[in-house]
């Protein structure tokens, strides 16, 4: 979670830019070789990727901050690029600092990649096949096809391609950019991988990397929901197996298409690649806060609280979540700057100044003063039972949700003192022994078993499976001596 406010609805901003364009007219696309109708010329698309990039950015954490690691990934993807039908537009590779794993592109050559992906990913060729699916996206000038088909049907939404996804897809939905998450026809999904094992070939790739990395994905996705409390076969609604079922045969079905010759010895790239994402954070950034079990650690602002068992957090860009049993909910976040406001004044006459609030009071969480009370509002859902609590330290309001459905008020209440009242302030030389995980890359020796080298992940429950997830192991695959492994460590950065 960041102190940042409200995001743009980037949505809003790129239908407007989208329908401001003017009209292109058919032509034939080269790498599809088809005629399509477009309402947006190319010089249009670069113009609204120009535009819509500098707003995507910040709301996504921006680029990571190491360079090196960004101008490898923008190597690789200007390699691909330059195989491509579209070898002199100006593509633009961004590795976003974020741990959502997930890809996309927007119009004009604009592909970006998570940090979430790119410790998932274990080689070179596997990253590759992401970027080139990506790539294949704006060479099919598939964003600009379906903005052509909303203006028809009066949507006039311009949308963006995905690559990959999991669970965590939720945090984008939540911070108002869920249009960038709209899914290709499968017809498209299977036209980007085509054209993406094409460059693939071409760039001297291994083109099985990118089937390879679906199967790490997939495994990732039922290990989100065991941590989660669910069972491993359900799938998020905004997943990227249930809106971009891009499946193993149809990756394979693609390679088999695309033909063209393939080098006897692709590249790979495992080490180097392992080399490249040494000492990178796994995970949530300082200025985001920690996810560490059932507590959540910001060291930027010097507070944590810790939820109730059952519950499993979630961070999210501007706010955390913690999900309960029974469909109970609590949602923290950090306020504007709190001015000259009591918590009471800001509880009533800002933030619930809507809700018809009863059993308002007036307390003291720790130090600090604070104002809560309860409220029910009904949806189309239901009736929601709800209780809020503000909380001022220094110069900031903190404010907890709690939200069950009804018949949970006494559940919610106990969740709220539980949770509220572990809300407290830390000194500065206790947050700055807070750190971030990071990847750190070994050497399997001989004697070594998943067993052991798990122990060694500071990740918590289902370590095992947490290392296999990381490593692109299956169930029964076993180590290999003297090959590279990535593991889990919280510290300082360290090299391999």
């Amino acid at each position: 979670m960041t102190g940042a406010g409200s995001r743009a609805n980037l949505a809003a901003a790129l239908m407007a830019a989208a329908l401001a364009g003017p009209l292109a007219g058919c032509a034939t696309n080269p790498a599809t070789g088809e005629r399509m109708v477009s309402f947006i010329s190319p010089e249009e698309e670069a113009r609204i990727g120009a535009k819509e990039h500098q707003k995507l950015m910040p709301a996504f954490g921006g680029a990571i901050p190491d360079a090196d690691l960004r101008r490898y990934v923008s190597s690789v993807g200007t390699l691909l690029a330059r195989t491509s039908e579209l070898p002199n537009l100006r593509f633009t590779f961004t590795v976003l600092d974020t741990d959502m794993i997930n890809a996309f592109a927007l119009p004009g050559g604009y592909v970006y990649i998570t940090r979430g992906l790119l410790a998932l990913a274990n080689s070179e060729a596997e990253i590759a096949g992401v970027l080139a699916h990506e790539i294949g996206h704006v060479t099919a000038r598939h964003a600009a096809q379906r903005h052509s088909r909303s203006v028809f049907a009066g949507i006039g939404a311009a949308a963006v391609g995905i690559l990959t996804g999991s669970g965590e897809i939720a945090r984008l939905t939540g911070s108002g950019l869920g249009s960038y998450l709209s899914s290709y026809s499968r017809a498209q999904e299977f036209e980007a991988d085509k054209l993406g094992i094409r460059y693939l070939k071409r760039a001297g790739f291994d083109p099985r990397a990118m089937a390879g990395f679906l199967g790490s994905l997939r495994a990732h996705t039922r290990l989100t929901a065991r941590l989660a409390g669910r069972s491993p076969g359900t799938v998020d609604q905004a997943n990227f197996m249930s809106t971009h079922p891009r499946t193993l045969e149809r990756v394979r079905r693609a390679a088999r298409e695309a033909g063209g010759p393939q080098r006897p010895d692709p590249i790979v790239g495992r080490d180097v690649y392992l080399r490249k994402i040494s000492g990178m954070i796994y995970g949530d950034t300082p200025e985001q806060g920690f996810v560490r079990g059932r507590e959540f650690l910001h060291p930027d602002m010097r507070i944590r609280f810790r939820v109730p068992r059952g519950y499993h957090l979630i961070n999210q860009p501007s706010q955390v979540l913690a999900k309960g049993p029974g469909g109970a909910v609590i949602i923290f976040g950090a306020a504007a700057r709190a001015g000259g406001r009591s918590p009471y004044d800001y509880l009533v006459n800002v933030w619930a100044r809507n809700l018809r609030m009863t059993e308002l009071d007036r307390s003291s969480i720790n130090g600090m003063p604070a104002a809560g009370g309860a409220a029910r509002v009904r949806s189309r859902r239901g009736v929601h039972n709800l209780r809020l609590v503000a909380i001022r330290r220094g110069g900031r309001m903190y404010r907890f949700m709690f939200i069950g459905p009804a018949g949970s008020r006494q559940r919610l209440y106990d969740a709220y003192r539980e949770t509220a009242y572990s809300f407290r302030g830390v000194s500065a030389s206790e947050a700055r022994r807070w750190r971030p995980y990071r990847i750190r890359i070994v050497r399997v020796r001989r004697g070594d078993t998943v067993a052991r080298l798990a122990r060694r992940m500071a990740v918590g429950k289902l370590a095992e499976e947490h290392f296999r997830v990381l490593n692109g192991l299956g169930p029964r695959d076993r180590l290999i001596p003297g090959r590279r492994v990535k593991i889990v460590t919280s510290g300082r950065r360290r090299g391999s």
